[in-house]
């Protein structure tokens, strides 16, 4: 299962200006947003989270929410991708994979998940 997003950075630009931190905690957990550099950061948050739920095949809502999504990144900076229990189990989901990709005005963000 494969799923991909792209957003323009200056989108994210802009909705960060008019509502700050909670746009943020609408889709971020408090441990992500302690990752989040700028605005740029949180583009490519954004879509990686985005394409997550696309590989699923359900897009953002009931069935999986943007917080069944959890973003980390290893010690050398490499994002990894976690599902919520409740969504692995659903989707049947036994590992995910996720690369982010920042250029000029874009983040794109592409997602695999393997089933059982």
């Amino acid at each position: 299962m494969i799923g991909i997003d792209l957003i323009k950075i200056d989108r994210m630009k802009r909705l960060l200006e008019k509502y700050d931190q909670k746009f943020l905690e609408k889709f971020l957990s408090p441990a992500e947003i302690s990752l989040v550099k700028n605005y740029r950061t949180a583009s490519g948050f954004w879509a990686a989270k985005e394409a997550a739920s696309k590989a699923l095949g359900c897009g953002i809502g009931a069935e999986c929410t943007f917080h069944d999504i959890t973003i980390t990144k290893t010690a050398k900076g490499a994002p990894l991708l976690k599902l919520s229990e409740r969504v692995k189990k659903s989707f049947d989901v036994k590992c995910s994979a996720l690369s982010i990709t920042h250029d000029g005005d874009y983040a794109i963000a592409v997602v695999t998940h393997q089933r059982d």
